[in-house]
């Protein structure tokens, strides 16, 4: 039995061994060319990284940030492109050894389609998270409004977006739920001001007064490296029921617009009180009108006697 059982394996591999050597080196090729498209990949990446983190660097605020959101971004490729080409090229080879690979892609779908469904809205989240990192929409230490709600960027990740709050309270936002989102601190910052004067101020010797701290401010060495450009006076803005409020903006480096805009004020308001330039609080002027005419009253001195 065992003779006949040797004879007949040795008869199947003398009829199959072309057949074998054909298809063994059609694995072999499939893995090759696997390999050679994913260096290729990989080649390509990485040049296409180095080609957007030099244009991208020349207009980053923090050094580094534009690498550590490509090289993010490239890798996230990376490993998409490897485990795609992989799995084809495995199914590729098991059909060259003679599997029905009909079954494997149907259960492939099948599961791609569950997954689909039961994941769409991490799905979702994935991808607004690619585009948002791919975009540069925020980033990491930037002061953000998502869904109304502002604060600290701490974390970005291809699923959430982490913010903290003034009060120290931690915000998580799915990158799918994001509606909104209003980024103050991306390449520039700015620190809007309504300055109300009394009425009987001249508006023009106000302004120059604004621009003459302004310029006391931008020589100073710790605050003058903070402030972009000369203070913009916009005029005149309102008026109001005790002021009249002059509009002006400071352009500032990313998140110092509120340090520069608090010792702004407080420059202000000692250049004001030296100038004698009354801010206004509010007050009411009351009116006394005349008093009222006496008015006589008439009586019958019939009726009073009786």
């Amino acid at each position: 039995m065992s003779d006949l059982n040797y004879e007949y394996i040795s008869t199947w591999l003398l009829h199959n061994m072309t057949a074998l050597i054909e298809a063994g080196a059609r694995i072999v090729f499939i893995l090759v060319m696997a390999f050679l498209v994913i260096r290729s990949i990989k080649f390509g990446l990485t040049r296409l990284e180095g080609t957007i983190i030099k244009r991208r660097e020349q207009e980053e605020t923090y050094p580094g940030a534009a690498s550590k959101r490509i090289k993010t971004l490239t890798g996230l490729m990376e490993t998409i492109s490897l485990a795609v080409i992989w799995v084809i090229a495995v199914i590729m080879s098991l059909d060259q050894i003679g599997l029905d690979v009909t079954p494997i892609l149907a259960g492939a779908g099948i599961i791609g389609l569950a997954v689909g469904f039961g994941a769409q809205n991490l799905v979702r989240d994935i991808f607004s998270g690619f585009f948002m990192i791919l975009e540069n929409q925020v980033r990491v230490g930037d002061v953000a409004i998502v869904n109304g709600t502002g604060g600290l960027v701490e974390r970005i990740t291809f699923r959430t977006i982490i913010l903290r709050d003034m009060a120290g309270v931690v915000h998580v936002f799915p990158n799918g739920t994001v509606t909104t989102l209003a980024n103050m601190t991306k390449e520039w910052s700015a620190y809007l001001m309504e300055i109300g004067v009394a009425y009987k101020e001249d508006t023009d010797r106000v302004v120059q007064v604004m621009k003459d701290v302004d310029e006391e401010l931008r020589r100073d060495p710790e605050f003058g490296s903070q402030i972009l450009e000369p203070i913009e006076v916009f005029g005149v803005d309102q008026f109001k029921e005790s002021e009249v409020v002059i509009k002006a903006r400071i352009k500032t480096r990313p998140i110092k617009q509120w340090s520069v805009g608090r010792e702004y004020r407080r420059r202000l308001k000692k250049a004001f009180d030296a100038q004698g330039i009354e801010i206004p609080f509010p007050h009411r002027t009351l009116y006394m009108g005349e008093a009222s005419l006496p008015f006589t009253i008439k009586t019958d001195p019939v009726k009073l006697s009786a």
